[in-house]
């Protein structure tokens, strides 16, 4: 074991060459054409590192990179390569390391972690078992890649996700996310020469705000937060329509089950008003029962690298771990990068941590693909 780690440390400029080509291919999730572009230069490190080339699966213009070996089917590796910074960023973000830092836009997520999975790869013997799946529409909600992923963790005992770490933690549990749009119909008036013939949207909206707030609930976990507001034309009419969208988390499926069915019970509170709701739950929990195994699995390895302690860690945001979670596939995540300020301009990479937490990446597979391998 500890070969592996003396291995990847004496790789780290290459390793540190492969993010850099990476950050500098800008592929933000809204341009098909720079995350193909990425996807090709993903293609050549993966191809490079491992001996394999990947299948290439279309996903409406945004193409997912897919490597078996040999079965396939004991782990999968699971990552994206698209970002939320638009082409032009590295202007203003270049690609840098200095001071033990590694900076420039998508760098730590999730670029950093695409790269240390092919190299904790590279210095194993045997990949026969393994299977690595790479999309590019993560960070817009997986709209053309989720069957695949949830297809591809099925037929795997566990997956392991290369999104970046929390605080240097892993992330052995998310919250699932349900995402609402409501559309108030009401009935336009003048407002000064009689309001009281209209039904007022904006109003109608404040009621339905105070009624969706209200089905939070702390004690569970469960956050449900109006976002985005709009209503009404000029001044002196009295709106007819309104809209909103509302963003919701819960720690547990039967949290989003109970939210799902109180969202579409809401009822208007203004005689002639109407509501119509779109949306629901997009993605399920990862719980802390899908990772306990895995993260146990994690701790040892990371203790036999002389490595230190690991953390564990739940957190609110959302994943394509989330779907293989849901998917009934043991789900470990967050064995990327370790850094901090993900889609902000503080956006960071600590490069010292590069070559360890690759290291527990490599022993995480060698563990569960090898002659005794351990089930998650």
């Amino acid at each position: 074991m500890p070969s592996i780690t003396t291995a990847l440390e004496a790789g780290l400029p290459s390793l540190l060459a492969d993010i850099g080509d990476l950050v500098r291919t800008e592929s933000p999730s809204d341009d098909p054409a720079a995350v193909a572009a990425c996807a090709r230069v993903v293609a050549g490190i993966g191809t490079r590192l491992t001996g394999a080339a990947p299948e290439w699966i279309d996903g409406s213009g945004r193409p997912a990179l897919r490597w078996r070996f040999g079965s396939g089917d004991r782990v999968l590796l699971l990552g994206h390569f698209d970002t939320v910074w638009p082409v032009g960023s590295l202007a203003t973000h270049p690609f840098e390391v200095a001071g033990g830092r590694l900076t420039g836009p998508g760098c730590f997520d999730m670029k950093a972690g695409v790269a240390q999975l092919f190299h904790a790869l590279s210095v194993l013997d045997d990949l026969d078992g393994v299977s690595v799946l790479l999309t590019g529409d993560e960070e817009i909600g997986a709209p053309t890649s989720r069957a695949l992923i949830e297809a591809e963790a099925r037929r795997t005992r566990a997956v392991l996700v290369l999104e970046a770490s929390e605080g240097g933690a892993l992330k052995t549990a998310r919250k699932g996310v349900s995402g609402y749009e409501l559309t108030v119909a009401g009935r336009a008036a003048h407002a000064g020469l009689e309001p009281h013939k209209g039904v007022n949207a904006t109003t109608e909206l404040a009621h339905q705000v105070l009624a969706l707030s209200a089905l939070a609930d702390p004690a569970a976990g469960t956050t449900v937060t109006p976002t985005v507001a709009a209503s009404g034309t000029t001044r002196n009419t009295v709106p007819d329509t309104a809209r909103l969208l509302v963003d919701v988390r819960v720690a547990t499926a039967a949290e989003q089950d109970r939210v799902d069915r109180a969202v579409h019970g809401l009822r208007p509170a203004l005689d002639g008003a109407s509501l119509t709701f779109s949306g629901g739950p997009d993605r399920p929990p990862l719980p802390t029962t899908a990772s306990a195994g895995l993260f146990a699995l994690a701790e040892g390895l990371y203790a036999e690298l002389g490595l230190g302690p690991l953390r564990g860690v739940a957190v609110g945001g959302a994943s394509d771990g989330n779907l293989t979670a849901g998917a009934g596939t043991p789900t470990l995540d967050g064995l990327g990068a370790v850094g901090g300020g993900a889609h902000a301009d503080d956006e960071h990479v600590t490069v010292a941590e590069l070559p360890r937490r690759a290291a527990l990446v490599a022993s995480l597979v060698a563990s569960l693909t090898g002659p005794g391998r351990v089930g998650p």
